[in-house]
């Protein structure tokens, strides 16, 4: 099993295009779960606007994710830019597609810089309890030193974050250091009163990470290689 994130600057027209309705998984081989959502920068003051669009996508593996991209609308639509395949190192809570078998100790072997998601289908109710809590966390890892990109996406009820770090131990010491409490106090407000109806944190190892967005929040592929 792998995930592939795809990122892309579609515009207006294709934002809402691309979030009108979900993937039909029965039309694409291999594809095992599916959400596409608005990105904005983490700890955003305001509404970005309307145009940068993440599909994040669990897979049987890279050849169904490969065919997707050559051949489907909507892989294509995406393939204009950053493409990441990852594989799973660790994960805590349960997802679509996501295997019962990947490890859930915090500990992990890995050499080189590691993709952090996290997925959730919150509660209406905690939405307001969980914007609170989650800005200074989301703030807190903005100017974490080992943070090297970061971003925010929504279409509710599905929320995610997807960040990349130098290496599995400046992820770890950002989650669970309590020298950074923000996200540290996120999590034990977490467990006194579940925000959400589903969630995943799950740790990746980059298996390959290719093209660029601009603008705002940008991130190219090419500056890990230097």
């Amino acid at each position: 099993m792998i995930v592939t994130v795809q990122l892309a600057d579609l515009g207006v027209r294709g934002a809402v295009s691309s979030l009108a309705r979900r993937l039909d998984l029965s039309d694409v081989p291999g594809l095992r779960s599916a959400e596409t959502a608005l990105l904005a920068p983490l700890a955003a003051n305001r509404p970005p606007p309307i145009g940068r669009v993440g599909l994040i996508a669990f897979w049987d593996d890279d050849s169904a994710a490969d065919r997707f991209v050559a051949g489907h609308p909507v892989g294509r639509r995406f393939d204009g830019g950053v493409r990441a395949h990852l594989r799973p190192l660790r994960a805590y809570g349960s997802w679509p597609g996501l295997p019962d078998d990947v490890p859930t100790g915090r500990a992990i072997v890995h050499e080189g810089p590691v993709v952090v998601l996290t997925l959730a289908r919150i509660r209406a109710s905690q939405t307001i309890r969980f914007a609170r809590t989650s800005r200074p966390a989301e703030k807190a890892a903005t100017e974490h030193e080992g943070m090297i990109w970061g971003t925010a996406a929504a279409r509710l009820p599905f929320l995610a974050t997807i960040s990349i770090w130098v290496d599995a131990q400046a992820a770890a010491g950002y989650a669970y250091g309590k020298q950074r409490p923000a996200h540290h106090d996120a999590i034990e407000r977490q467990r006194v009163k579940d925000f959400h109806r589903e969630s995943a944190f799950i740790r990746f190892a980059p298996t390959r990470i290719t093209g660029a967005i601009h603008g705002s929040n940008p991130f190219d592929a090419a500056d890990m290689e230097r």
